[in-house]
């Protein structure tokens, strides 16, 4: 089973460059407990980076366990009901976290 590092190493290949359109964008991801850590990932100019730790200036960061981030990149947790039932949190501008989940095909 994959980490949840290797999932954020694996995000740029996964990059739907179409879909992103003109979006530029950091969201932060700050994820707790086991195997939980900050990963950045920026999305400009049709493409897709991702850094582990925390940007400045973030235009959204996305809080949650790193066990249900896990389960949501591989299909085992449905990212609204996660959201609707508070595993996921949201600073910032959440339309840009709605449009990052269509980029990966979420």
């Amino acid at each position: 089973m994959a980490t949840v590092a290797e999932l954020f190493e694996k995000m740029p290949s996964q990059f739907q460059a179409d879909k992103a359109g003109d979006m530029d964008a950091v969201i932060l991801f700050d994820l707790a407990g086991d195997g939980g850590g900050q990963w950045s990932v920026t999305i400009a100019n049709g493409a897709c980076e991702v850094t582990e730790g925390a940007a400045d200036n973030p235009k959204s960061t996305v809080k949650m366990d790193a066990g249900d981030y896990h389960d949501m990149i591989t299909g085992k947790l449905n990212p609204m009901m996660a959201f609707m039932s508070g595993k996921v949190k949201v600073e910032g501008d959440l339309n840009t976290v709605m449009k990052f989940q269509s980029i990966f095909g979420m």
